[in-house]
Order: C-alpha cells, then structure tokens, then sequence
C-alpha cells in the first residue's frame, strides 16, 4: 500500500469548487484585450477587461484537458510523468542571486553558476528535471530568458521546467527548444519542457499571461499554471479561502487555454504562501504553506488534472537546520500527496537565493520521501517466521540469503552527504555543510557532457551569437564552441 496524505475532506472539495466557480462568473475575471475576441467566441461576456465566465464553459473546458501526458529527455526517452500519483523534482526557478560557498553570502548569479548547478542536477538521481534556476546576470536582460534555457539545453539531457519573463520572448524559447529537438513537430510529439504562467493575484490574467497561455496552447508546449494566493494580504486570510481563490485563476486559465487549444496539455500548479503579519514575509517554508500546497493539488486532483507545486524551500539565508527542516518536511508532504512536479529544491531566503550545496542537501530529503511513498513490501512468502525458523533465538539474521538478496530493495543507502560513520570522541568529523561542498565538487568532477548533433549544436551557435550580438553581448558565456 503506497502511503498518502489528504488534508480536505470530499465535501470541502467540493465547497471549494462551488465557489471557485462562482467568484469566476461573479465578480469575474480580470484578462487582457490579447483573450476578449477568444472568449466572447465561446459566449464569455467580457465587460471592461471583466470576464464573466459561466460555470458550464468552465467544467467544458476542463473535460479537454488531458488526464496524462509526459516531458521527454534528449533521447526521447519520457522521462517525467503528468499523472495520478506520480511524483518528480526539479530545483527552483529564476532566482537572482546565488549563496557563495566560500563567504556564505548571497551574491547575482553569473552563467556558471547556472551551468554549475546543471552539471549538478543532471547527476542527481532525485531530480528528474532541471529548471532555468538562476538569472544570469552576465547577460544581458533582454536576451536572459533564451539564454538561461540554451544553457540547459547545453549541458544538460534531462526534461526542463521554464517559463519566459515577456511575452516577446516565449516565441525565441519555443524556436530554441525547436532547433534542440529537430523542429516544431518533433517539439510537439515529445515536449522537452514545460513553461510556468503566472497568474496575478487576486483572479487577474495580465496580458503577458495571457498571451503566454494562448501561445503555449497553440504551440503544442505544455503549461503549467503557477497561482500564487498569499493568504491575508492577495488572498482571503483563512487557508481554505485562499484554496478557493487558487482554483479559480487555475480553472479561469485553463478555459482561456483550452479555449486557444482544446485539448492542449496544461498543469494545476501552484506557489501560495502565508502573508506573515509578524514579519511582513511570505515564508515558503512554513507549515501552513505546505498545506496550502498540499489542499490545492487535492483539488486539482479532483478534478482528474496532473499538478504541481512549489516546496522544498527554505526561508532562512544560510544553510543551517531551520532551513533543512523546512525543505524536509515539504517535501515529504509534496510526496506523500502524490503531487506530479514538485518545484523549490536548492532555494533559500524565501526563494530569493540558490544554493547548490543546499540542493545536494535537498536531494537526500527528495530520496528518503521517495522511499517512503514506495512504502512497505512483502518481499517472501511468510512476513518473517521462515526467516526464524533459520535463524532461530540467536538472531543471527545477516547470514541468512534472503538479507543477502533483498536489503538493497529494503533499504536506500544516502550519499556521504548523510552522516552513517563511526563517531569518536577524538574525530572531528565534518559537518554536514562542508559535507555537502564535497559532494557537490565531486559531482561537478564526475559530470560529462553529451554532445548535441553537430549540425544542432552548430545551429545553436549561430542563432545565440547572431540575437546575441544584437542584444550587444560579446562572445557566448559559458558555451563551448561546436566540434
């Protein structure tokens, strides 16, 4: 029996969704003038940037979505999988700056911290996606959403969670991801990415994110709504009244979507969090987030929708115990609620910082809650008496073949970054920060880039120094010349 954990009982599910379905016709919707044509086709009334959607458009809308689909590696292999329980990880997205491992402070992150973290990602196990992480800020601003991506998609084979920062520069991303994967149709059959659209809340589809949406839908790129309710301050102060408000704007997204694209595939994701009105902070690390996180995704699932979440964060600004006691317990939680994408390992000061020591940190969390949603096996045919019956009163079960053939599949053996040695008084043992340094050195070291077709990577080149060249960037950050 896998293991699960609900906090919402069916009949509050329902409530929520009874009301997310009235605030969506009444007060409405704010959308941008880029929708009001799509939406009045469907016989939405959309009155000064008001949309008014009725419930029946709403639940039309919703029967398209697809129920499964999955993001593929650079094999074409489909590496993650939108659906029912099944539950991934991927570090935080597009964060400004980086904590430095040598002052311990937070500094911008530059394109090789970007590809640092890469390298990283792609040789940890726990992780089955990686994230346009970090905001290069080497490069210029204009061109940093494509190029983040091209990075990724340098030094990197697994599927990828980004999103564009304007609207002018999701087209660049989609013909990159194009050129990576041999052309549009090929992008289409087997999505390397999926992009995050934020709505703003309360109930507002700006025209950035709108546009986003329908273009996405069009495409044939997976979406992923990312709703961010703050609970006292852009959203209701009760948690379940914040839960209501983040299926609105998923349910309000998803019909301008489905509207462009029926039947184009699109997530219930989500980032809440608690206003803190002690601190005037917005703590992704705190318990009430993590609920929050964890009611939004039972309602999607509800809905028979694949879904997302942002967890495994931690608010303080170094790595120390508070900050991996948060990122634990989430994620845990994340697993345990069989939420399809879990976003936020590696992020720090209320995902405002990266830290790649963090995330190897994270990935150990990630694995135990991996071990735990396997849950407990009966592996021989009697749970434990044959085993006695060989081993008899002396206990001496290490010599018996069945230790022998099954304690790998019983038991996950973590990194070095878990402390399991011997103790003495006289060691001094390093701790689990300098821990994490060595590992993450280890795995750079360890890490061996795959080469693109050389007529794609040459392609690549072209287009990033021509665009690069416009936007007045000298040479190509951390990008090796083709072969």
């Amino acid at each position: 029996m896998r293991p699960r954990f609900r906090l919402l009982e069916k009949s509050l599910i329902q409530r929520v969704l009874t009301e997310a379905f009235q605030l969506i016709e009444d007060p409405g919707v704010r959308v941008a003038p880029y929708v009001f044509d799509l939406l009045r086709s469907a016989g939405i009334d959309v009155h000064e940037s008001v949309a008014h959607i009725p419930e029946t458009v709403a639940r039309a809308a919703l029967a398209t979505v697809p129920r499964r689909f999955s993001l593929y590696d650079r094999t074409g292999r489909p590496a993650v999988r939108y659906e029912e329980d099944q539950v991934h990880f991927d570090p935080g997205s597009s964060c400004l700056n980086i904590l430095d491992p040598k002052t311990q402070q937070p500094r911008p992150a530059q394109a090789a911290d970007l590809v640092r973290l890469v390298q990283v990602t792609e040789m940890l196990p726990q992780l089955a996606a990686q994230s346009t992480a970090m905001v290069c800020n080497d490069v210029p601003q204009e061109i940093g959403d494509w190029y983040r991506l091209l990075l990724v998609l340098w030094y990197s084979e697994k599927p990828i969670v980004t999103g564009a920062f304007s609207a002018s520069s999701l087209h660049t991303l989609i013909d990159i991801l194009a050129i990576e994967g041999g052309g549009t149709r090929e992008l289409r059959g087997r999505p390397r990415a999926i992009f995050d659209v934020c709505p703003s809340p309360p109930l507002n589809w700006s025209e950035f994110a709108s546009q986003n949406l329908v273009d996405l839908a069009r495409a044939g790129v997976p979406a992923e709504i990312v709703s961010m309710p703050l609970a006292g301050a852009t959203a209701p102060v009760t948690l379940a009244g914040s839960v209501v408000q983040h299926a609105a704007e998923c349910i309000s997204g998803i019909t301008i979507h489905q509207l462009a694209q029926p039947g184009a595939a699109i997530v219930w994701g989500a980032a809440p969090a608690i206003f803190d009105m002690r601190t005037a902070r917005t703590p992704m690390g705190a318990i009430e987030t993590a609920m929050l996180d964890v009611a939004c995704a039972e309602v999607g699932k509800s809905l028979g929708v694949p879904t997302h979440a942002y967890m495994v964060a931690g608010d303080g600004p170094l790595i120390d115990a508070q900050a991996e006691m948060e990122s634990g317990v989430s994620a845990v939680l994340g697993a345990l609620a069989g939420i399809n994408m879990i976003s936020g390992a590696g992020m720090l000061d209320f995902l405002a910082c990266h830290s790649i020591e963090k995330l190897v940190i994270d990935a150990e969390a990630i694995a135990s809650a991996q071990r735990l949603i396997e849950g407990i096996e009966p592996r021989t045919p009697s749970l434990a008496v044959e085993m006695f019956a060989q081993a008899g009163l002396q206990g001496n079960f290490l010599k018996l073949k069945e230790t022998r053939e099954l304690f790998r599949q019983e038991q996950h053996f973590p990194s070095p970054v878990i402390d399991r040695g011997p103790s003495g008084i006289d060691d001094a043992s390093p701790g689990i920060l300098e821990r994490a340094e060595r590992r993450v050195e280890e795995l750079v070291a360890s890490f061996e880039r795959k080469n693109l077709l050389l007529e794609c990577e040459a392609e690549l080149i072209a287009y990033a120094q021509r665009e690069g060249r416009n936007a007045g960037l000298e040479g190509l950050p951390e990008i090796l010349r083709p072969r």
